[in-house]
């Protein structure tokens, strides 16, 4: 099913249940989608499916959408839709009440959590500043969640990934650029909020002031914005390290399952999966970021604010993570439609 079938449906009202009632046929067949298209599908689903529908993740492997649901009756839906069903034990309500959980009574500097449907669980991971006494704490919560919850070490720190060096420089640190945007019919990026938070004006490699901060939201959020100095070219592109770019046309959202790469003035270009989304992480010192997309993408110190894509959409900016590109590790990105709808800008 493309997109544009999928906004058909959703445009005239038809929702698949009544599409596909009447007589029995021959069994739907799954269809091969894009991310993008399995993307599409998943909310058109979603809406259709209402509080039966409890997550979804792309199978790349063989370019098919996974959707979890309560019952038989939703699963017979999402067939109907060409997606695969998995009858599963969790609503997104009670893993958003586990969520809440962790939030209230496991608030420890050096952890994450975020939802994976692959499991139909919160996935809680704890990082190398955790004490043992701070992990027994944490077991004892996520235990008392049952089934809806597990925990895992990683042998990482959370941190922000802010340094002092060149690229985007501004109050003795370093950033990347997210995404070129237009406000108000001028020229902004996008970047970290951890960044702006830090300094209101950024210079480039050479020490010429490129931009003047314009918004930023952090903790909480992890987005920022510069406007743009004058004369300074702002193409709607992404740097790709090799004497190329990458055209951006528009934003999107992220799918579990989905490949993604990133950019950033430290390690440049990497690429990698979507592994979980709704994500929160307690960098420490209060500073806690929610509804962040967990990735096995790595990233380093210097890359905070670069921009995570698929193809020529913008997916997310640059937040933090544990690990480095050497040992690899995970990375969290703020997603980018948050910030385009807070600031009231579109990329361009």
């Amino acid at each position: 099913m493309t997109g544009a079938g999928i906004a058909a449906l959703v445009a005239t009202g038809v929702t698949f249940q009544t599409a596909n009632a009447g007589e029995a046929g021959p069994a739907p067949e799954l269809r091969t989608l894009s991310a993008g298209a399995a993307g599409k599908l998943a909310s058109a689903l979603g809406r259709d499916l209402g509080t039966d529908a409890a997550g979804t993740y792309y199978d790349a492997r063989n370019e098919q959408l996974v959707v979890n649901v309560l019952d038989e009756t939703a699963a017979g839906t999402v067939r109907e839709a060409g997606a695969r069903a998995r009858v599963v034990e969790h609503s997104l309500a009670e893993l958003a009440s586990a969520r809440t959980t962790l939030r209230r009574d496991a608030a420890v500097p050096g952890t994450s959590w975020a939802t994976d449907p692959r499991t139909n669980k919160v996935v809680v991971t704890a990082d190398r500043t955790v004490s043992a006494a701070e992990y027994a704490r944490l077991a004892e919560v996520v235990d008392g969640l049952g089934a809806k919850a597990e925990l895992r070490r990683t042998k990482g720190e959370f941190k922000t990934f802010f340094a002092g060096g060149d690229a985007i420089t501004g109050g003795g640190g370093r950033c990347s650029v997210g995404f070129n945007v237009v406000k108000d019919g001028e020229p902004y990026f996008l970047t970290a909020g951890h960044c702006t938070e830090a300094a209101t004006t950024w210079s480039d490699t050479g020490g010429r002031q490129i931009g003047t901060g314009a918004g930023s939201s952090f903790p909480g959020n992890d987005y920022g914005l510069v406007k743009y100095a004058a004369g300074v070219d702002h193409p709607s592109e992404v740097d790709l390290y090799d004497g190329s770019a990458q055209t951006i046309t528009g934003a999107g959202g992220a799918t579990v399952g989905m490949r993604v790469t990133r950019s950033g003035s430290t390690t440049q270009v990497h690429s990698g999966t979507v592994t979980g989304l709704d994500a929160t992480v307690n960098y420490g010192n209060g500073d806690v970021v929610s509804g962040l997309v967990r990735t096995d993408v790595c990233a380093e110190p210097g890359d905070s604010g670069g921009p995570l894509f698929s193809g020529a959409t913008a997916i997310g900016l640059t937040s933090g993570g544990s690990g480095d590109c050497s040992s690899g590790g995970e990375t969290f990105f703020q997603p980018v439609t948050e910030a385009l709808s807070a600031f009231g800008a579109r990329i361009g």
